[in-house]
C-alpha cells in the first residue's frame, strides 16, 4: 500500500474543493483551521487521509472529490465570484443543475464586461499551477479599442507601467486584421501572467479604452465550438493544452 506523504494544511482544503489554496491560507491566518482539534499556521503539514482537518468545526472529508475541470464561453454582464452574495449574475448561474451543487473556482478570473474563455475547477493544485507565474502560462485576448493604437505607444505597452504598486505590461501585440491604421483598433494582445483588470488598465494608462475584450486561448486551448453561455468539460489531454507554449504566439 503506498504511503501517504504529509502535505501543507492550505492544500488539503483547496485539494477538497472547499476553497482556493489563497483562500484557504487566510483561513489559517485567522485562526479558522484545526488538525487533530489543534490550531494550525502557515507552513504546517497534515496527512488529509487519517488527519481530522477541520474549518470553523465543520469536518472535512478525508478523501478529495473526482476532480473537474471545466471550460466556459463566459458571456459578458457575469461575474466570477463564488463569494458576493449581492452579485446578481455569476458565471455558476450558468451551470447545469448537476454541476451546481459542486463547490467551483474560477480560474484566472475575467471581469463583469469581458468574456471567452473561463476555466472553472475543484482542482486546488491545478488552480494554483494555471496562477504561478513560474508556469509561463500564455493567455491570448481580442481587444477592440476605441481608436486605432499608434505605433508608437506598441513598445509603451511592452515595457509596461507601474501602477499602484504592481507592474503591468503585454508581451505581444498585433492588429487581428490585415495591415492598415485603421486596422489597429482590432488587436490580438498576449501575456503569460494576468493581473486584475491588467489589459484595460494598461490601455487606459496610454489614452485607449476598451470596448470589448475577449480571452480566446490558454496555452494550446482555444475556445472553439462551445456556445457562449455554455461549457465544456475538459479531458486529460485538453488539461496538458493549457500549460504548453503556442508555437505561433
Amino acid at each position: 500500500m503506498r504511503e501517504e506523504k504529509p502535505v501543507r494544511v492550505q492544500k488539503a482544503i483547496a485539494d477538497r474543493g472547499l476553497a482556493s489554496r489563497r483562500e484557504a491560507e487566510k483561513w489559517i491566518e485567522e485562526g479558522r483551521v484545526t488538525v487533530n482539534g489543534n490550531p494550525v499556521t502557515l507552513g504546517d503539514r497534515c496527512l488529509p487521509g487519517r488527519d481530522l482537518i477541520e474549518v470553523d468545526g465543520r469536518k472535512l472529508p478525508r478523501r478529495e472529490p473526482p476532480k473537474v475541470v471545466i471550460a466556459m464561453n463566459k458571456p459578458r454582464g457575469f461575474v466570477c465570484t463564488n463569494d458576493d452574495p449581492h452579485a446578481q449574475k455569476t458565471v455558476f448561474d450558468l451551470l447545469p443543475p448537476e454541476l451546481r451543487p459542486q463547490r467551483l473556482f474560477c480560474v484566472g478570473r475575467l471581469d463583469k464586461e469581458s468574456e471567452g474563455l473561463l476555466l472553472l475547477t475543484n482542482d486546488g493544485s491545478l488552480q494554483q499551477q494555471l496562477a504561478h507565474p513560474s508556469y509561463n502560462v500564455m493567455k491570448k485576448y481580442q481587444v477592440e479599442l476605441d481608436k486605432p493604437l499608434k505605433e508608437g505607444d506598441i513598445r509603451k505597452l511592452i515595457r509596461g507601467i507601474d501602477w499602484e504598486g504592481e507592474r503591468l505590461s503585454i508581451e505581444k501585440v498585433r492588429p487581428l486584421r490585415s495591415r492598415g491604421a485603421e486596422n489597429w483598433k482590432s488587436l490580438e494582445v498576449i501575456l503569460h501572467h494576468g493581473k486584475k483588470r491588467e489589459i484595460r488598465r494598461l490601455f487606459y494608462a496610454f489614452g485607449y479604452d476598451v470596448k470589448r475584450l475577449k480571452r480566446v486561448q490558454i496555452g494550446q486551448y482555444r475556445l472553439k465550438g462551445i456556445p457562449r453561455g455554455h461549457i465544456r468539460s475538459l479531458g486529460r489531454r485538453e488539461i496538458q493544452q493549457l500549460f504548453e507554449a503556442d508555437p505561433g504566439s
